[in-house]
């Protein structure tokens, strides 16, 4: 069984289905299982990458890219197939879809796809330049309709992933059945980790919580990818710890 880092852009228009919710079907039908000793993969977790927002890049709402890690026994010519079978069907009429897939066991620069990535954070990228150093490292790229423009954002999206230190999960994480996030809730580390399998709990300051620390929870959790793993960002609140503001999040 390998493992392999997909990514896709652009593959949306307002009113349809996000890209985020296509990477993550494309994702069960590579890996059906998704669950590892009762509780999720969270590898398979779908990381949205901010990309650079500049008059010249064409984007529907964000400019962001989706990435996600499945490990499976198919080859790269059904993974593949998988892939651009489900683009070509799920994709909206107007979007200019992008597809990466990088084998994580093969030999590539890594730190030159990182690069990049974070270079698609501030500049303004050409299809020239992604297909160009995708052929140096060996990542397969492809873009399935419209300009093909979102080979870019599938690409970089790759990097930023690779990083450790970029992406925020798709949707938001479930806690205990009466949370609703209404009202605040308080949970140990240790607890939040059981009930959503998220790897870590760490401060916007960059410290990790020791599994005993009281979290006050309320509205929306969401994860964040930092320091290579999955992980619920908080803040010190007048002494307490809290899950991260929208604002708090956008760095991610």
């Amino acid at each position: 069984m390998k493992a392999w880092l997909i990514c896709i852009d652009d593959t949306d228009d307002i009113g349809t289905k996000g890209t985020g919710e296509i990477a993550e079907e494309i994702a069960a039908k590579l890996a059906p299982k998704s669950h590892v000793d009762g509780q999720q993969d969270v590898r398979r977790f779908v990381t949205r990458h901010q990309l650079f927002v500049h008059p010249d890049i064409p984007y529907t709402s964000h400019n962001s890219a989706m990435c996600f890690q499945v490990e499976t026994d198919l080859d790269f010519n059904e993974i593949k197939a998988i892939c651009i079978a489900h683009l070509q069907q799920e994709s909206a009429a107007a979007s200019d879809p992008g597809l990466a897939i990088l084998d994580l066991a093969s030999d590539y620069d890594i730190e030159q796809l990182i690069a990049f990535g974070q270079q698609s954070k501030i500049a303004v990228k050409t299809k020239e330049q992604a297909y160009k150093l995708a052929a140096e490292l060996g990542v397969d790229l492809s873009e399935h309709g419209g300009t093909g423009q979102g080979v870019i954002g599938a690409l970089a999206g790759l990097g930023l992933r690779l990083s450790g230190q970029d992406g925020r999960v798709k949707g938001q994480l479930t806690l205990d059945a009466e949370f609703d996030g209404s009202k605040t809730i308080q949970l140990s580390v240790a607890q939040v980790l059981a009930q959503t399998g998220l790897q870590t709990v760490i401060s916007t300051c960059g410290e990790v919580l020791s599994h005993e620390q009281l979290l006050n929870l309320k509205g929306k959790i969401k994860a964040v990818y930092i320091q290579h793993q999955f992980a619920l960002l908080v803040s010190n609140d007048s002494g307490e710890w809290r899950n991260a503001n929208q604002q708090q999040l956008k760095a991610y």
